[in-house]
């Protein structure tokens, strides 16, 4: 590597990104979900940059994510998938098998993990489904790290023929840290894809084979010397020892320096949590007679080793099970594991403000129009900036990407047989739609099921950052691509009601609304494009219309119907409640609000 190369301030997902390209990565592949969305990107950007012949692209979903990349590897080259833990629960059936028939070349598996969880539906640990699978996870602790730990993982794969997991978490993904960049080498080799269909196509009676040889690997990655844990303080001596991994490894590093513990209490880093290596169980069980295990989210070190009576961690309840350990956390269970009296500070938590949708959001006027037209309804829900209807009282279930459909089609069948059904409205966002929504409907179709589907189509993926959908016809480095018209696949699913309405024209689109519950009630699915565009992403591009400025008249007498059936952040209470006024700070001039106040209080300015 040039040593003459300044450091670059890099957020971890971006010194990932580097790392990918530095070592030969020749397909990227991801669908985004936070914290794992800007790997893909800033491969995008490092790949325009360099002019690097690459394939990078943000597929329709996580399994086709995986898939796509995964061919890649099967003809030799370099390839990697990155997604957020719950999106590996969606690719989970292509990883099982392609750790049954390994990879020819290089293949990378990124999954970011989200204990807290701060901004997803679970906080479960990847190496938990890396276990399952039977493939190797590597843990960084740092933005370095994960950068060094790609070449890393890269080697362990062409070595063993295996997929590798590359497992960074929230605070690994979204840190900054000085990196020193390498040298981005040419792309060499060439696809050669050498057929096999005993291995690539294998029957189940090949798989038990497979099977044996992946057993025979993870025994063999077992003893690999270059992803060993490490002795990060090795003139420390002593019958008790703490183990990490990940970037609760950070933390424990600081904490054992903080309490003056680094010269007397050996400290392994475990660079490699599954499979743990074969001589470091044996060393833990040999030389020490207690052992503290401090690891995000699972116990997957922990489990692995099996004297229980000597292990302290998260199966006796001495390191909590459930959340991210915080640097405070971690230094009072050091405290605790060495018999240390420390006084740490109480931090008070601050009030958390309510998350709101943006002002002049496109969904907050679909679900207002929504609420007028099926005041009664059972709404059931998606995966999405859209799940903030919560506080609209326009969203009563959320489950999973996809599951809006599903849900609603089982509350149909629920209460089909009952005198007095209920109308259920469903809402999905356009990417999530085109991930998970298309079988949905069409089983929901098959099954004529009497429900309104509202398609939230705000022509992005805006809660992750604005990626381009598959209606887009832009790719990952802003190239033109075919273009999927929606309304031409909703009515290929068999639809036979489908309006297309914008939520900005409040009383036109609670009329398309009302058409659609009354037709539902008696003919089957009925499905609504609501159509409009984020308007953060409007802006981004410079393309916002001119804002409509509104005001509050003397007519408001504080009646809170705008403010708790509308909840724009840019409508305040004021004079202790008695009346309604227009933060202009907040505003983006929308105009949805001149059609929302009962009372016509809200106008526009002259």
């Amino acid at each position: 590597m040039n040593q003459a190369v300044k450091k670059e301030l890099m957020m971890g997902n971006e010194a990932i990104a580097r790392g990918l390209i530095e070592n030969g990565c020749r397909i990227a592949t991801a669908y985004p979900g936070t914290p794992a969305s800007e790997i893909l990107a800033a491969v995008a950007a490092y790949q325009k940059k360099q002019g690097i012949d690459m394939h990078t692209q943000w597929a329709v979903n996580e399994k086709v994510a995986l898939e796509i990349a995964y061919a890649g590897c099967q003809t030799g080259l370099r390839t990697a998938v990155a997604m957020k833990q719950v999106g590996l629960n969606v690719a989970s059936d292509p990883l099982m098998s392609a750790a049954y028939m390994g990879t020819a070349g290089g293949f990378v598996v990124i999954s970011a993990d989200d204990p807290g969880p701060h901004s997803s539906q679970t906080e479960q640990d990847s190496r938990m489904m890396a276990m399952m699978a039977k493939i190797p996870v590597l843990d960084p602790d740092s933005p370095h790290q994960a950068r060094e730990m790609v070449g890393m993982a890269y080697t362990l794969s062409e070595t063993f023929k295996t997929p590798v997991m590359l497992r960074p978490t929230t605070r690994v993904c979204h840190s900054r840290q000085d990196v020193r960049p390498g040298e981005i080498s040419p792309m060499t080799g060439k696809p050669d894809f050498k057929k096999d269909p005993s291995r690539w196509a294998a029957t189940p009676k090949f798989r038990y084979q497979l099977h044996l040889e992946l057993e025979e690997k993870l025994s063999r990655i077992a003893e690999h010397p270059a992803t060993a844990p490490v002795l990060r303080n090795p003139k420390a001596t002593g019958r008790c020892a703490v183990v990490a991994s990940g970037v609760a490894a950070a933390y424990t590093a600081e904490g054992l320096n903080d309490l003056g513990l680094w010269g007397r209490l050996p400290f392994f880093q475990v660079l490699q949590p599954f499979p743990l290596h074969t001589a470091f169980i044996h060393r833990l069980l040999t030389d020490f007679d207690d052992v503290l295990i401090v690891e995000e989210t699972t116990g997957v070190i922990e489990m692995q080793l099996a004297d229980r009576s000597r292990i302290q961690g998260k199966l006796n309840g001495m390191v909590p099970r459930v959340g991210e350990l915080l640097p405070e956390k971690i230094i009072s269970l050091l405290a605790d594991f060495t018999g240390l009296e420390i006084d740490l500070p109480t931090l008070t938590q601050a009030p958390g403000r309510r998350p709101t949708l943006c002002a002049g959001c496109p969904h907050r006027a679909s679900f207002f129009a929504i609420k007028k037209a099926a005041p009664r309804a059972i709404y059931t829900s998606d995966i999405g900036c859209y799940t903030l209807g919560l506080n609209l009282k326009a969203v009563d279930t959320v489950l999973c990407m996809g599951a809006a459909i599903s849900q609603a089609a089982g509350f149909y069948h629920a209460y089909k047989h009952e005198k007095k059904r209920p109308d259920i409205v469903a809402t999905i966002g356009d990417s999530t739609f085109f991930h998970a929504g298309v079988p949905a409907l069409v089983d929901a179709v098959n099954q004529n099921v009497r429900i309104v589907l509202v398609i939230l189509d705000n022509r992005t993926t805006a809660m992750t950052g604005s990626q381009p959908t598959p209606a887009t016809g832009k790719s990952a480095t802003g190239e033109t691509l075919v273009e999927v018209d929606m309304e031409t696949l909703v009515k290929g699913c068999g639809v036979n009601f489908l309006e297309v309405g914008d939520p900005y024209d409040t009383n036109g689109f609670i009329a398309t609304v009302k058409a659609a519950v009354a037709y539902s009630r008696i003919q089957g699915p009925a499905v609504v494009i609501a159509r409009h565009p984020c308007i953060i992403d409007l802006a981004r591009q410079g393309k916002a219309a001119d804002p409509i400025e509104v005001m509050v008249t003397e007519a408001c007498d504080g009646c809170g119907f705008c403010l708790q059936h509308f909840e724009c952040p840019a409508l305040v209470a004021v004079d202790d409640g008695q009346r309604t006024a227009v933060d202009p700070l907040v505003c983006n001039g929308c105009g949805v609000c001149l059609d929302i106040c009962p009372k016509g209080a809200i106008i526009e300015k002259t």
